[in-house]
């Protein structure tokens, strides 16, 4: 039982002292790796190593979440800085084999930077990371999020040691508002700031709250902090609990996430163990203890009131603002609502200092953000870069460019509630302010690359889709309005659209944005809204019923293979054996499996 800062700092030094190893291979054990045998690859090689009496040399480090999760399952090797990518279990007998006892580097297994890259040449850097900062991301892939103790060693529980021995309230919270930290759920709301009003609320019970319900389609960035590093949203919890006064955290999480909900209950545990959770924390009159709350995954949670109400047992629906949770939340009590994000930033603030992280960012947006980066682009996975950074440096520096010699035609920040950016603003710097001035907002930190093969009105429906779906039914702008958007694009994309319905798109967008109750209708005509606004030409020639909507074949590739004719699920291709073969374009509906099965592309996209 950990009860003084000094006792935590010692444990620290043992730890370090023990744990003393010729290697450290740090295999990853996220969600995408794990579906990838990842967990698997972590057995044989614990295997291998105990098999060879090798224990007491190597350590097998099942980490979180590298963020590179288009190469995974990855394998790093430290101190030797070798990065093995794309691995299957075939491949451990020879890395053990000739790097772990020969030290001989499986180069054919290395990554690389480009496809004609010598891997050695990869070594000097891995360009995904080079432009990255990572301040939230720090520990994920390089503790096992399942030991306190690799917390422990990168200096966990410090922060709060610090606070609570060292600091007033007062002091905490001008420190958090100094350091400039506003909320990373897509609101942006100055952190320090909410804190002190829940602060200067008076009441006898009050609430902190994680935001952990992350909702957005190809979103992924809260879900990999609590499966790496669960630690330090515990940590970050405690903290603001001091902060306002609260003895109470919740931790609002979807019960899909299944992965992170175990680690963060392991986490946990440990945390009430070693006595950084439960009665007189650090030895100090503070008590502090955490529970978690599973939510069923509607997109509409993700709104703090809607949270709320949910944790208490009642629908997920918003409330009208004010009051705001800071003065009534939780069974009616103050409670203040961060996102895991945001958390993940406070330890770190403390112990750099408000000047270091004001160091990095823009001048109105400090620190750094983390983005799901996903869609047509090289280098698929988890970025998380410096206020400021521009999409081109972000698509081309980190992101590896687009697949296939493919342009770019859009990016999609925000998810749902997000617009599009085109390629004339590639070089906006991502912050709060420059995004608002093209059309757009950061989000909680979706970002998808779009090739110029993308139909935007195509995507817009998509989106829509997911709104309309998600939507509470609270309030009928929100409800009905999104739905008839939904019917009226469905009727676009079907050709059985006509001019005016572009002009009611337009109108009911306008209107639904201006009369919903909460952010999620507000935003939801977004991403129809954008696209029409940038390309227009796409929504007009569905609506005069230009649109090619049926993919054909081109004469001079095609060998007669018959390979697309027997994937075509309504049989609307003919031609026989070596004859070039022909798509009956009035029965394709478009599925795009000819495309994927010929192999001399040439299958035209419509």
């Amino acid at each position: 039982m950990i009860n003084s800062l000094d006792a935590l700092k010692q444990w620290k030094t043992d730890i370090i002292e023990k744990e003393k190893y010729r290697l450290e291979l740090m295999i990853c054990a996220g969600t995408s790796c794990i579906s990838s045998d990842s967990d698997l690859l972590v057995e044989m090689m614990e295997k291998k190593i105990a098999d060879n009496n090798l224990n007491a040399e190597i350590n097998v480090v099942k980490t979180g979440c590298f963020g590179f999760c288009g190469q995974g399952p990855i394998l790093k090797i430290e101190p030797d800085n070798v990065t093995y990518v794309r691995l299957k279990l075939k491949d451990v007998d020879a890395i053990f084999d000739k790097h772990i006892i020969n030290g001989e580097k499986v180069y054919d297994l290395m990554y690389r930077n480009s496809d004609d890259e010598d891997p050695a040449e990869s070594e000097a850097g891995m360009a995904f990371y080079q432009k990255q900062y990572r301040i939230a991301l720090r520990n994920c892939g390089e503790i096992n999020p399942e030991r306190i103790e690799d917390y422990i060693k990168n200096d966990g529980y410090v922060a709060l040691g610090n606070v609570l021995t060292q600091m007033s309230q007062d002091e905490l919270i001008t420190l958090i508002r100094d350091s400039s930290l506003r909320g990373r759920g897509g609101g942006g709301f100055p952190t320090g700031l909410k804190w002190q009003f829940t602060k200067a609320s008076k009441s006898d019970e009050k609430y902190v709250i994680c935001n952990a319900d992350e909702g957005d389609p190809g979103a992924f960035m809260d879900r990999s902090i609590l499966e790496g590093d669960p630690h330090t949203i515990i940590e970050a919890m405690v903290i603001n609990g001091y902060a306002i006064g609260a003895s109470n955290g919740l931790i609002y999480i979807r019960a899909e996430y299944g992965l992170a909900t175990q680690r963060l209950f392991i986490a946990l545990q440990q945390a009430r163990e070693n006595g950084f959770l439960g009665e007189n924390i650090f030895g100090t009159d503070f008590d502090f203890d955490i529970e978690v709350k599973l939510g069923a995954g509607a997109f509409v949670c993700g709104e703090e009131t809607a949270l709320i109400h949910s944790m208490e047992g009642h629908r997920g629906e918003p409330s009208v603002k004010p009051p705001f949770p800071s003065e009534v939340g939780f069974r009616g009590k103050p409670s203040n609502v961060n996102n895991v994000e945001t958390y993940a930033n406070i330890p770190p603030i403390i112990l750099k200092g408000s000047e270091w992280f004001k160091s990095v960012g823009t001048k109105h947006s400090k620190g750094t953000k983390v983005f799901a980066l996903a869609g047509n682009i090289r280098n698929i996975g988890l970025v998380e870069v410096p206020m400021g950074t521009t999409f081109n440096e972000i698509i081309y520096d980190i992101g590896g460019g687009i697949p296939n010699g493919k342009d770019i035609k859009a990016v999609q920040i925000g998810g749902p509630s997000g617009g599009v950016i085109t390629k004339e603003y590639l070089d906006t710097p991502i912050d709060y302010d420059s995004l608002q001035r093209v059309g757009a907002m950061m989000g909680s930190g979706g970002m998808i690359i779009m090739d110029e093969d993308s139909d935007m009105v195509e995507i817009a429906k998509f989106y829509l889709d997911f709104t309309q779906d998600e939507s509470c039914g609270k309030c009928s702008p929100c409800r009905i309005g999104t739905k008839r958007m939904y019917e009226i694009l469905d009727r676009l994309t079907q050709m059985e659209g006509t001019p005016h319905d572009l002009e009611l798109l337009e109108q009911l967008g306008e209107n639904i944005k201006t009369a919903s109750l909460c952010g999620l209708g507000q935003s939801a005509p977004n991403p129809v809204l954008s696209t029409m606004k940038y390309f227009r030409n796409e929504y007009d020639d569905y609506a005069y019923r230009r649109k090619k909507t049926a993919y054909s074949i081109d004469g001079e590739k095609c060998i007669g293979c018959t390979k697309c004719k027997r994937v075509c699920p309504v049989d609307c291709i003919d031609g026989k054996v070596r004859e070039i073969h022909v798509i009956t374009e009035s029965e394709c509906i478009a599925c795009g499996a000819c495309f994927d099965a010929c192999p001399v592309n040439a299958i035209l996209k419509p």
